[in-house]
């Protein structure tokens, strides 16, 4: 018998090579322990493979600064909510965990219930014999009867190929090797999208008193307080969390909206992006291309629409707000509503010389790619992404759990997951049951 490191010091008896489980999560991150608590609470045997140590992606692919940005009180995973982690009374509901506080989190919510988790496990290739699930990893082969893909749509930072005709003194890194300003070189510092990511690291930048250009994107934003409450609550109490995907007249556009950007730094507040350039920012539309001669930048001429756009989606929010505190007549007191505090002139370049203007750094907060290359399944659509319904994919006996609106706008999140490993569970039982039966 050989033993497994598991978190904590704590040894997790049992080796994998040559190995036959019911059931193998692969990643333990927040979705594939979510799956391994339920599945531990039907008695089902199983163990949990996690490349890295629990909490890895938190720890070592987030700026210094990152912190959540939904509050703490909707820290949902299953028997472990975040007052159950803080326990003594001593936490902050409605707050908002930064990113060591996190890892805390889901490293407790490991040894909660003593997951079969084996750390240090990379999965290299998943493959069916007609027998069983194959599943290679870096400490042997192991046979399954059914696996649950959790590690996450995160997985491969992603650039434009344009990138490279940048000049070659400008320092390059992706949002997930980005942890602060004194990490660049002196200069100013171009930040390319305005996703959650984009638009957080503009800010920290920001603040440590660089000058920022930002190349926006057309990712909308949430005010972080209305009406006296957090939005994110406002959001939870009206069901917008719990509203399934089938609810949605176009599914596969919902499954690919970008997240509204805001911040719970600091306590939490909006992220407005005209007061960024109020302020010295300077804003940019979409970047279209570098040109391969020069290494000068282009941006499309649409910085005034991903404005419009963002604030048109934050009303939007509170208009839904409005009509909820009105129809339960809440006690909820009206406030004005956002005037814009920069508009972009009609002279707004859209081209930017990095030698001219003294940029000397580029953080590409441009997003992940999926890799299942090593998943050899016929599960994939022509996107690479997996066909299924609720998790469940269409090979059977496989599934997939902790993928941004998988059923709800929760499922990628603390919030929802616990929900989706419930319904997994229950189809994972049900498939044993049958096979046993039979």
């Amino acid at each position: 018998m050989t033993a497994t490191s598991d978190l904590a010091g704590h040894q997790l008896a049992g080796g994998l090579d040559g190995r036959h489980v019911p059931v193998a999560v692969i990643g333990g991150g927040q979705a594939g322990l979510s799956a391994s608590h339920r599945l531990s609470a039907r008695g089902l045997e199983h163990v949990v493979l996690e490349k890295h140590r629990v909490g890895h992606e938190w720890a070592e692919r987030r700026w210094d600064s990152f912190c959540l940005v939904t509050p703490n009180y909707q820290c949902q995973l299953p028997g472990f909510a975040y007052a159950d982690y803080t326990g003594d009374g001593s936490g902050d509901g409605d707050g908002f965990m930064v990113k060591d506080q996190i890892v805390g989190y889901l490293r407790a919510f490991a040894r909660s219930f003593d997951a079969p988790l084996h750390e240090g496990v990379a999965a290299t290739r998943l493959a069916h014999d007609e027998r069983s699930f194959v599943l290679s990893t870096s400490r042997g082969t192991l046979r399954a009867d059914q696996v649950v893909l959790a590690a996450g749509p995160y997985q491969i930072p992603k650039t434009p190929r344009f990138a490279e005709r940048l000049p070659a003194h400008v320092v390059q890194l992706h949002s997930s090797a980005y942890r602060n300003a004194a990490q660049l070189p002196a200069g100013e510092v171009l930040v390319v999208g305005t996703g959650q990511s984009g638009c957080q690291i503009a800010e920290d930048l920001h603040l440590a008193g660089r000058r920022v250009h930002l190349a926006t994107g057309t990712a909308p934003r949430v005010a972080r307080v209305y009406r006296g409450k957090d939005c994110m609550t406002w959001l939870d109490e009206i069901g917008h969390y719990a509203k399934g995907l089938d609810e949605f007249p176009d599914q596969e556009a919902t499954r690919y909206k970008v997240n509204h950007y805001v911040t719970g730094r600091d306590g939490g507040r909006d992220i407005d992006l005209r007061a960024f350039a109020r302020d010295g920012m300077r804003l940019y539309g979409r970047l279209r291309d570098v040109d391969r001669a020069t290494g000068t930048i282009a941006f499309d001429d649409d910085l005034r629409s991903n404005l419009d756009g963002a604030d048109a989606v934050a009303e939007s929010i509170k208009d839904l707000v409005d009509a909820h505190v009105d129809a339960l007549g809440l006690d909820a007191p009206p406030e004005p509503r956002y005037t814009p505090v920069w508009e972009p002139g009609d002279d707004t370049p859209t081209s930017l010389d990095p030698v001219g203007a003294g940029v000397t750094s580029v953080i590409w907060c441009t997003g992940f790619t999926r890799d299942y290359s090593w998943v050899d399944l016929p599960a994939f659509d022509g996107r690479g992404y997996p066909t299924h319904h609720r998790g469940v994919t269409s090979v059977p006996g496989l599934y997939v759990l902790g993928m941004p609106w998988q059923w709800t706008w929760g499922s990628g999140r603390f919030r929802g997951v616990a929900d989706d490993a419930e319904y997994l569970a229950e189809r994972i039982q049900a498939r044993v049951a049958r096979k046993v039966a039979a």
